[in-house]
């Protein structure tokens, strides 16, 4: 039996057309589905355990589908919204009564859930009813028609069941290449303290997220280089009165790492800011990135009382981070245990071992993807090896542009003018290059592009949307074009095609698993 009845979703329909330009994450907007199941199972965790044991677990699954249409898809198996709680759930900007867990805003389902896709649903069946529950928003439709009240299907269920399910469709974002792995990352360091509690089995595309913990340094004080070892890990506390308060650990990894490394902020259990590569790292503490403090601090703080941005993705700190940075420096740096002098000042040996098995995994990988694809690479570069090729003196108009910047430079006596551009273009090669000759020396400069595609499958793979990676290559690419045109310039005309071999072994050979 269905039965439909209706919510009202106002004041605030026409907030929700804004909500897709929100400044989220994607790791941050998940996290917000994510908030509202922990909320909901550690408000009715008495009442699981009663049906399930003391052993209750709360699990949340979050799938990307690729087909027939692509979409977001999160499930869990917390208490549900229950049929009181449907009026505020789904109206935009509605408060919960409860405001002291991670739930407090009341608009992180219906932005995050806007944010992703204009189309989206919730099904749920709440603890002790009897009825499942489907609401359904279609975000241009609500706009356009000014529609205030939204159908309820309602379907008898098992009284014992308990789940909620948000189906997200018509993505404008929509994940892929390098960020699943980033999502991956940076949601096991969100989540890490109720992971690691065993209160969470937290699911992404089919993965179980688990932490581990880096290996903290064992080590004597590097100014007593035959002195004991010790282990360069530290609890922190301190109060800034009026309710706020500081706890958690530093310490000093084994290993350094320029990505892992800094601290995470904590509140309610719950990472604000500081997960994956983006460690909270002010350089009162950590120096420059080139300081061996930067790639080896680490620690866990947890700030009680203090207010987060309404995506929870930072601090409010009203006036209070510098007081909070001078008290956190002279904790960590301490007599009884210098931290930061030690993370300056220690030098450790070359591991040989994890060199070898990084070496041994990237040469296993290349070797593999070259077998598999170089032959079909080696055909199209023997049918044009004979032909000489010369770049065009101006690209054609991107189809879409991301960044790009001119430098000046001189060369031979000749001013060049270098434009290093980025696009989003699905048919390009990985590398484009033009080159327009000056008219004189005295005249207009000689004007190079150098263009790679961030679409490309090569840089969807090796890039997706990290700074670092994306740099990494693009710097690569620009190495190659300027070597190319330079070796042309002083009268080797056979590397006129060798950009074009290059374009064709990536994409043959280098692009795929």
């Amino acid at each position: 039996m269905i039965t439909i009845r209706t919510v009202n979703i106002r004041p605030g329909v026409s907030v929700l057309s804004v909500l897709r330009h929100l400044n989220y994450k994607p790791w941050f907007a998940l996290a917000e589905f994510v908030d509202n199941s922990l909320q909901s199972f550690s408000m009715h965790r008495e009442a699981l355990a009663v049906l399930h044991g003391s052993r209750v677990k709360l699990k949340v699954t979050i799938e990307l589908h690729d087909s027939p249409i692509p979409r977001l898809v999160i499930r869990d198996n917390a208490a549900g919204i229950a049929a009181s709680d449907y009026a505020r759930a789904f109206r935009p900007a509605a408060v919960p009564p409860y405001q002291n867990g991670l739930s407090e805003f009341g608009m992180g389902m219906k932005s995050a859930a806007c944010w992703f896709a204009s189309r989206w649903q919730v099904r749920t069946k709440a603890l002790n009813e009897a009825i499942q529950r489907t609401i359904k928003f279609d975000i241009n439709q609500i706009v356009n028609d000014d529609i205030s009240e939204l159908a309820i299907e309602e379907r008898l269920a098992r009284i014992e069941e308990h789940y909620t399910e948000i189906i997200l469709e018509d993505l404008h974002r929509r994940p892929m290449g390098r960020t699943l792995s980033k999502i991956r990352e940076h949601l096991t360091d969100i989540y890490r303290v109720f992971i690691r509690g065993g209160a969470l089995d937290l699911f992404f595309d089919g993965r179980l997220l688990q932490y581990e913990d880096p290996a903290v340094l064992m080590a004597p004080y590097y100014r007593e280089p035959d002195g004991q070892l010790r282990s360069w890990r530290k609890d922190i506390s301190f109060d800034f009165g009026n309710d706020l308060n500081v706890h958690g650990f530093a310490a000093i990894r084994a290993v350094g790492s320029t990505s892992r490394a800094g601290f995470a902020l904590f509140r309610r259990g719950r990472l604000i800011q500081g997960s994956g590569d983006e460690g909270y790292r002010p350089d009162i503490i950590f120096g420059n990135a080139n300081s061996y403090r930067y790639q080896r601090l680490f620690g866990e703080l947890h700030l009680e009382g203090f207010k987060v941005s309404h995506t929870k993705d930072g601090f409010r700190w009203d006036d209070n981070e510098q007081p909070f940075l001078d008290l956190l420096k002279e904790h960590l740096d301490s007599d009884d245990m210098p931290l930061l002098k030690q993370a300056e000042g220690y030098r450790a040996r070359s591991s040989r071992g994890q060199l070898t098995r990084a070496a041994t995994e990237a040469v296993s990988s290349t070797a593999d993807a070259l077998k598999a694809g170089l032959e079909n690479a080696f055909a199209g570069i023997e049918a044009r090896l004979p032909l000489p090729m010369s770049p065009p003196q101006i690209l054609p108009e991107p189809q879409t542009q991301l960044a790009s910047r001119i430098i000046n430079v001189h060369f031979r006596g000749e001013a060049w003018q270098i434009t290093i551009e980025l696009t989003n273009d699905e048919a390009a090669d990985w590398m484009q290059i033009s080159d327009k000759p000056s008219a004189g020396i005295h005249e207009e400069p000689r004007r190079l592009g150098l263009r790679v595609s961030m679409a490309h499958p090569f840089m969807v793979r090796f890039a997706g949307t990290d700074t670092e990676d994306t740099d990494a290559l693009l710097r690569l690419a620009a190495a190659l074009g300027v070597a190319e045109v330079v070796t042309r310039e002083v009268g080797y005309k056979g590397s006129s095609v060798f950009l074009q071999n290059v374009n064709d072994i990536i994409a043959e050979a280098l692009s795929q698993p």
